[in-house]
């Protein structure tokens, strides 16, 4: 029997006509609805599941727990109880940002669960470190952290302009900002921490799945040489560096996205 429940904590969306399943997973500050100009291009052949991780989007904010998303296994678990609640196998997951190592977490611990992780403008860590280029210092993530907590509206102006990029396309940041917005401070802050303190470099080489790396040609949020270790630490992976810019191409360039998830695609609608 379906767990109605789970369901609704994570305001889980299923369309299209096909068997195989394909989940779309959002990165953080984000939503389901980021997807909306990509998934149309898989519902005529494979199963495509929506959702929101818990404190996102339409997600049940009361089901939110300190505890139990303070890192990303919890948000990994979701990924897993949606999946099982639903009984599906063999799904795809493409994962933006954060979703990235959610979804390889979510692998790890429950590996014939999936067949293959599409990674979009994903990071191990965010942070340098010597010999690692992850974008952020110390003080930065300090200071964005610190803006969360005292000047919501801030951080959003600060961040959703700094992601969205293509500045000849200002409609990008202010919907960018809006979708921040919308989020809970706390949970958002909480959110964020789990997601810029990370470092799961040491975890990479224990993913059994093939991986496709998407990489942003120019993102201030990911760079080139995180996705190059990404790519280079997967025993099984592919790097593709696309011509969108920006942290969210799937938003800002969606038919590049399109195309390049249908070419690596690893298993044939059915």
């Amino acid at each position: 029997m379906v767990n109605t429940d789970i369901l609704k904590r994570n305001h889980v969306k299923v369309t299209g006509k096909g068997k195989q399943p394909i989940l779309f997973a959002h990165g953080f500050g984000s939503s389901q609805v980021a997807w909306e100009q990509v998934v149309q291009a898989f519902e005529e052949e494979y199963q495509v599941i929506l959702f929101d991780y818990v404190g996102s989007g339409n997600a049940d904010k009361s089901a939110y727990s300190s505890d139990r998303y303070r890192s990303l296994h919890g948000y990994a678990e979701d990924m897993i109880e949606v999946c099982k609640t639903l009984d599906l196998t063999d799904v795809i997951v493409v994962g933006h940002s954060v979703s990235g190592m959610i979804s390889m977490l979510a692998a790890q611990k429950e590996p014939g669960l999936f067949s293959q992780l599409m990674m979009l403008a994903a990071s191990p860590r965010y942070l340098n470190d010597e010999g690692y280029i992850g974008g952020f210092d110390q003080e930065n993530i300090n200071g964005m952290l610190d803006m969360m907590e005292k000047n919501f509206n801030e951080w959003a102006k600060y961040l959703a302009p700094a992601a969205a990029k293509n500045d000849d396309r200002p409609e990008l940041a202010l919907n960018f900002e809006k979708q921040l917005l919308s989020n809970d401070q706390q949970i958002a802050r909480e959110f964020a921490e789990a997601t810029f303190l990370v470092d799961l470099r040491k975890e990479l080489s224990h993913t059994e799945v093939p991986v496709v790396v998407m990489q942003p040609s120019d993102d201030n949020i990911v760079p080139h040489e995180a996705a190059l270790y990404l790519a280079d630490e997967f025993p099984d992976s592919e790097l593709v560096i696309l011509r969108a810019t920006g942290h969210n191409p799937h938003i800002s360039h969606p038919e590049e996205v399109v195309k390049y998830i249908k070419k690596y695609i690893a298993i044939e609608a059915v």
